[in-house]
């Protein structure tokens, strides 16, 4: 084994976050942000942003004084006969933010945690070393879990919990002031020649109860962009004593004879994450657009040459996520991603369309919304269009939001929405029938639309609409915010319609009347212009930015899916824009024939 020259300052067990050679961590400028200042700061923040943001403050020093003294932890084994000793030296505590008084462990990726220990000197543990840590460490907090959610990925939540971990610390301070070791309260970030077959992935493991034994056992199925509440980072010094002599981590785990000192899964020959692991959508244009992100790669499917990523989000939402062919994804373009809420009933599959085969469900043949994406990218070509297919439990969103809360849904928006961090993202909302539900559940969770939801569309799906939880003055307020921002509305008189010889929805009650009580509600605040042609209304306003397209039913017909399917999806993400009407005509034949897929 090739020995290190260190020196003794690095040797000593207490030597603090130096950097490369001799270069010390900075001092805590006066002025940097406090922990729970800088939750106020990174809550707001996107994904990437928040990641900068972290790797910022540590490495300019905002870390509080007690993790600049390392902490000595000494293991033996037993390898060819001889008796091998070790000591390494390990942070007291997962990397945090801010001071001894007002401090926050600060959940990362192993993309920048790794940074932070290239440039501090440092390397990521073993699942031997959480252990070992965990067997010498002076106080020993019990886990505290939080129920999973879409949440746990979110700052609020990363905050809640880092109280709670102060509250038991807190407990010990008087005979284990800061700077003592301390384990148990979070799951480890951690190496393991495992990862050699994981590209992509992240290392977790850790959590030990009181008696010792991890909740965690290692878990290599989330991909290297998941971060929830639990999992934080502790470094070790690479410097380290091997027999009495000067070594690094990095060495001892590449040495067959000594890797067992640190590994109790063998030589580890490249003990490190990549830093540079952004990625993967695809091998092609995209690659450097997309984060190798828990949603696992992009994969060429079908006949068109698209990508598609699927995945689930607990709890129970399958995702499905479309793109155009690497060379139809234009790096110096916006990206329009499109949220569509599945109807009641339908599988992703299902409403993506396909050629009917013998034997085939009818369902196949009724919304196509893969072929109307193709057309949409022949038309919409100042913008990179992306499709998200969303598939609620029970394939009922109306079923699902009873289940669980509509907090988690702009979770589920902001998880897609991290795909393409390089990328301005543009969002529009829409859906069919009980996808309608998906829309209002947003709307229900956020105190306002965000900017960069520019449409929301509800193709015959606006039952659940409510003036008296906000739906109207939320809209209202996001309408006159941005010359950005549209609305369409398509429904049909479906209390004139018949099933079996009988109505079967309210006036009020159905999508005919919820477009007017919305048109109506809408009118107080907009001027609006209508005509009829065709038995189809049309009420515009703001220029056309805001459009309710409505269907007169004197044959009383069931006309549900076949707003959709003849050009529906087309209609509703350009209608009141230059591309309306362009190739296509809402309600007439379907424009998108030749982009159905065979497959």
């Amino acid at each position: 084994m090739r020995l290190a020259f260190l020196s003794i300052l690095w040797l000593s067990g207490f030597a603090g976050l130096a950097g490369e050679g001799s270069t010390s961590l900075p001092d805590r400028a006066t002025n940097a942000p406090t922990g729970g200042e800088f939750v106020r700061r990174i809550t707001p923040a996107d994904f990437v942003e928040r990641e900068r943001r972290i790797y910022s403050e540590i490495t300019a020093g905002n870390v509080p004084d007690y993790l600049r003294q390392f902490q000595p932890v000494t293991v033996t084994n037993l390898t060819g006969g001889r008796t091998n000793s070790a000591t390494f030296f390990v942070a007291p505590d997962y990397l945090a933010v801010g001071t001894d008084e007002d401090y926050f462990l600060a959940p990362m990726t192993p993309m920048t945690a790794q940074r932070i220990a290239d440039r501090l000197g440092c390397a990521l543990p073993t699942r031997k070393m959480v252990d070992d840590i965990y067997a010498v460490a002076e106080v020993k907090l019990a886990p505290q879990p939080i129920p999973p959610s879409l949440a746990m990925t979110t700052v609020p939540v990363f905050a809640q919990h880092n109280a709670m971990v102060r509250a038991a610390r807190a407990a010990f301070l008087k005979r284990h002031p800061l700077g003592a070791l301390v384990a148990g309260h979070q799951k480890d970030l951690v190496i393991t020649p495992q990862l050699a077959e994981a590209p992509g992935k992240v290392a977790i493991y850790g959590w030990q109860r009181t008696n010792g034994v991890p909740i965690q056992p290692l878990y290599l199925k989330h991909s290297s962009d998941w971060v929830d509440y639990s999992q934080c980072v502790r470094l070790v010094r690479q410097a380290m004593m091997v027999n009495g002599q000067p070594a690094t981590v990095a060495e001892v785990l590449a040495d067959p004879l000594l890797a067992g000192l640190l590994s109790d899964e063998g030589v580890i020959p490249n003990p490190r994450y990549p830093t540079n692991a952004v990625s993967a959508a695809t091998a092609g244009t995209m690659a450097t657009n997309s984060f190798a992100s828990e949603i696992g790669k992009f994969e060429p499917s079908g006949d068109f040459g698209e990508l598609v990523s699927s995945f689930t989000l607990a709890p129970e939402v399958k995702v499905l996520v479309n793109s155009p062919a690497p060379a139809n994804f234009a790096t110096d373009k916006p990206v329009l991603l499109i949220f569509y809420a599945l109807p009641n009933g339908n599988t992703i599959e299902q409403t993506i369309g396909r050629a009917l085969r013998p034997g085939d469900d009818w369902h196949f043949d009724i919304q196509h919304i893969g072929a109307q994406t193709r057309f949409l990218r022949e038309l919409v070509t100042n913008r990179t269009v992306v499709v998200t297919y969303l598939e609620a439990d029970q394939k009922s969103w109306p079923a699902w939001r009873k289940k669980n809360s509509d907090a988690l849904i702009p979770e589920i928006v902001a998880r897609v929405r991290n795909l393409f961090p390089t990328n301005r993202v543009e969002i529009a909302l829409t859906g069919h029938s009980g996808g309608g539900s998906f829309i209002f559940g947003y709307l229900n969770a956020v105190e306002k639309i965000p900017d960069d939801v520019v449409r929301i569309a509800f193709l015959d799906s606006n039952y659940g609409y409510d003036p008296a939880v906000g739906h109207h003055d939320k809209l209202v307020h996001w309408l006159e915010s941005s010359e950005r921002h549209s609305l369409c509305v398509l429904a049909y008189d479906d209390a004139m319609a018949l099933l079996n010889g009988k109505s079967f929805v309210s006036a009020a009650g159905g999508t005919w009347g919820r477009s007017h009580a919305m048109l109506d509600d809408f009118s107080r605040s907009f001027q609006f212009t209508s005509r009829t042609n065709g038995g189809l209304e049309t009420h515009a306003a703001l220029n056309g930015r805001i459009q309710f397209s409505l269907k007169e039913n004197p044959e009383r017909k069931i006309l549900h899916t076949v707003q959709v399917e003849r050009n529906g999806f087309i209609h509703a993400l350009v209608s009141g824009t230059p591309d309306e009407g362009r190739g296509y005509e809402y309600l007439g034949a379907r424009a998108y024939t030749n982009s159905i897929s065979g497959d």
